[in-house]
């Protein structure tokens, strides 16, 4: 999907970021800027700043920053074009799409529509459900034997369901309205038509999407019936394969922790909840699948998963690693839990302790030994055989990792427990995905490379932005660049690059006069066609970028730094305003009378700068041009003026 740049320019001229931030974070006005508790680490002191004139937050704690889109996109989880949806829709504005039809556009409107139609009908059915557990004993108690309390309970949303078949009618007059059959809240008899509830008598635990949208539910018996659990049927909002119970609310304790556990069921999370594990979530009934594991990884770079120790819990240890597999980079850890057969994280704390937990969860298994033992599972490693199976075993798991340090090492210790040598060992893997086809996803190397299954080669030159331009992404990191163009195929590293950050060397005038304009453009109205011109013939790159700074005012008018940096995407002139715009010395807030004068100073130096200039050459020049000494002494004179004026400023 395709969203034109102007469209994001617009976007973020049209919403305030203070707004956006203060719906996660509590802000309060501090000076020209709002101040709160940074939402990407812990910290007990406010250093997390957010700009009204720049449109854009800073935390001098941890260096995160970024405009609107960049703040939900990074808190919130969302991917590029959700962050500009959910924008877009607070904004009023319907989001253009240079690549789709209008058919396309009218259907995706309508389903967006459909969308929040759902998530409203959701939320009534749980406002209810919260109402009835407060009047029924039996369902607190029921609670209070897990261990719950009334604020764990309330920070979850948990509800009840009562007993009979139709309590939702008391809720929605209109019962045989279709939105409760595709919501899921309601079965509809295929044979007489009938309708009835489908949760009725069970604990209610509502699903949020990462906006914190009701999109489906969880219902838990309040004795040993079967189904124990019973969840929402897939919907339009709804979809179990990507979702995890309690993401939500456990995004900020994930970032404060530093990982995410993932366990089985919708009790362990809100018991961890209770006894201290905030940052736990749960798939929805269904296997780990990679959208699990990559939606984690928006949150945090280590996951643990947590499972019981038994065949069963193994089993879904294993759907885990396949799911994890693509996405162990270098940088990320995923570690495997396995609890005593008769444990489940809350059994355990409880019989053991919040401490004992913390150490099982230090010394999980870690995913490169799991990937050993599931390979080698079944087979006698005393024979030729038994090796030959192992390594069969492994040749999957190992080609679905990207490639990289951990790759490489695992394939020397497959190789020592295959007794081949890892050199042989991936000539002879690589020789396979030639005859037999390469794993699914991936292209067989015709150079030789030992690596040469990855799915690392590219038909097409290496997009260098994470998310590509095709996706209207212009704030994605920039890709590491690997290998080389070898055969047509180009050979990347999936991992976003974190880029460098600027060096920032003392601040030129020229560099301050920049960042002031580039916070409050309309200091440009000001000024006069001397200052116009002493700005535009800076060398480059400082001219360059007054240049444009100009030609945006004259072409739109004032504009924020967050719109700006938007506009600057691609140009020349980015590095150079990216870096007199980042870090502490870019606060350019306060006074705007004593900015103006600030500027106003600047621009008077850099005029006896250029003066000086002017009058060196005119040195030169008089031997052989009588004038010279004329024009020499007119800039003298004005000289003498401009440092006059900034001796009485002083």
């Amino acid at each position: 999907m395709s969203i034109p740049q102007s469209f994001i320019q617009e976007l973020l001229a049209r919403v305030d970021v203070v707004d956006v931030v203060g719906r996660y974070v509590q802000l309060k006005k501090s000076g020209a800027n709002f101040m709160g508790l940074c939402p990407f680490h812990g910290e007990k002191s406010p250093s997390f700043s957010v700009s009204p004139s720049k449109q854009f937050f800073h935390c001098f704690g941890c260096g995160k920053n970024g405009n609107a889109i960049g703040f939900l996109m990074d808190h919130a989880g969302m991917g590029f074009v959700e962050a500009v949806q959910d924008l877009a829709q607070q904004a009023g504005l319907q989001v253009p799409q240079d690549d789709v039809s209008p058919q396309e556009r009218e259907r995706a409107a309508a389903q967006r529509q459909k969308q929040a139609t759902l998530t409203e009908v959701l939320d009534k059915a749980g406002e209810a459900w919260r109402g009835h557990l407060r009047h029924s004993p039996r369902a607190i108690q029921y609670l209070k034997g897990r261990g719950v309390s009334g604020q764990v309970a309330k920070r979850y949303g948990l509800g009840y369901a009562p007993e009979g078949w139709r309590g939702l009618a008391s809720v929605f007059p209109e019962y045989d309205s279709p939105l409760l059959e595709e919501s899921g809240l309601v079965i509809v008899n295929q044979e007489d038509g009938k309708r009835y509830d489908r949760f009725r008598d069970r604990v209610m635990f509502p699903i949020r999407n990462v906006k914190g949208e009701c999109i489906g539910y969880g219902g838990r018996v309040l004795g040993d019936d079967k189904p124990k659990y019973l969840n929402s049927p897939e919907t339009p909002v709804f979809h179990k394969g990507r979702e995890l119970y309690g993401l939500f609310e456990a995004r900020n304790a994930i970032r404060e922790q530093g990982y995410a556990l993932v366990t089985e069921g919708y009790m362990d999370v809100v018991a961890l909840a209770q006894l201290g594990f905030p940052n736990a979530v749960a798939t929805l009934g269904t296997a780990c699948t990679p959208e699990h594991v990559h939606k984690l990884f928006r949150f945090t770079d280590q996951v643990v998963f947590s499972f019981d120790g038994d065949a069963a819990g193994r089993r879904a240890a294993r759907k885990a690693l396949e799911g994890a597999l693509p996405y162990a980079s270098d940088t990320r850890s995923v570690k495997f839990l396995f609890l005593p057969a008769d444990h489940d994280p809350d059994s355990f704390i409880r019989a053991y302790g919040p401490d004992a937990f913390a150490r099982h969860v230090g010394d999980a298994m870690p995913l490169s030994r799991f990937v050993l033992e599931a390979a080698r599972e079944g087979c006698d490693l005393g024979t030729a055989e038994g090796r030959a199976h192992m390594l069969s075993n492994a040749r999957p798991l190992w080609a679905a990792l990207p490639d990289g340090a951990l790759k490489r090492q695992l394939l020397a210790e497959l190789g020592d427990l295959g007794q081949l040598p890892p050199k042989e060992l991936a000539e002879l893997w690589a020789q396979e995905g030639a005859r037999h086809g390469a794993v699914a996803g991936t292209t067989p190397a015709h150079d030789g490379s030992p690596f040469g299954n990855e799915p690392a080669w590219s038909q097409e030159p290496p997009d260098m932005w994470h998310g590509g331009p095709a996706s209207g992404d212009p704030m994605r990191r920039p890709w590491r660049k690997t290998g080389e163009w070898k055969n047509g195929r180009w050979r990347r590293d999936d991992r976003p690059a974190q880029p460098p950050l600027p060096r920032t060397p003392l601040a030129g005038r020229a560099d301050h006069a920049a960042r002031l304009l580039l916070s409050h453009m309309q200091f440009l109205e000001d000024l006069s066609h001397e200052d116009h011109t002493t700005l535009c013939d800076q060398p480059a790159p400082h001219g360059p970028l007054f240049l444009w700074l100009e030609g945006q005012l004259h072409e739109h008018g004032p504009r924020s730094w967050a719109v700006l940096r938007e506009a600057l995407a691609g140009h020349g002139c980015q590095a150079l305003a990216e870096r007199v715009m980042t870090g502490s010395h870019a606060q350019t807030e306060g006074d705007e009378t004593e900015l103006r004068a600030e500027l106003r100073g600047l621009l008077d130096r850099m005029l006896i700068d250029a003066i000086k200039q002017q009058q060196s050459a005119l040195i030169a020049a008089a031997a052989n041009d009588p004038a010279a000494l004329e024009r020499y002494r007119l800039l003298q004179e004005r000289r003498r003026a401009l440092e006059k004026g900034l001796s009485h400023g002083a």
